[in-house]
């Protein structure tokens, strides 16, 4: 079994920062493993926003990308740090592993304008 735990959310003003990061437990070496971030609006379909494989590699949305940065540590923690937010971006991030498809509980950001 793998838990995830996500933190770092909060509610913010336009053009702000936060870094969220997601602690992962369990079963699994998730020094090989790719991890990521995706996030849910109200009334919109969960998306990906980041990942980051083993070997450093990283993938973002467009919509993210030059404002998002995705990493991680040697061990089990993958970060995702967000600057010059948008109200667009409010939103449940989730953690993800896809190995098994494990997913972390959410947490809120929410950006003012």
């Amino acid at each position: 079994q793998v838990h995830l735990v996500e933190s770092g959310g909060g509610l913010v003003q336009a053009g702000g920062s936060l870094r969220l990061s997601c602690a992962a437990s369990g079963s699994i070496v998730f020094s090989i493993t790719t991890m990521g971030w995706y996030r849910q609006a109200p009334g919109k379909q969960r998306e990906l926003v980041a990942t980051i494989n083993s070997g450093g590699s990283t993938n973002y949305a467009d919509s993210v990308k030059g404002r998002f940065t995705i990493y991680r540590n040697n061990a089990n923690t993958v970060y995702l740090q967000m600057h010059s937010l948008k109200p667009e971006d409010t939103a449940v991030y989730f953690c993800n592993i896809p190995r098994g498809d494990f997913w972390g509980q959410g947490t809120q950001v929410t950006v003012s304008s």
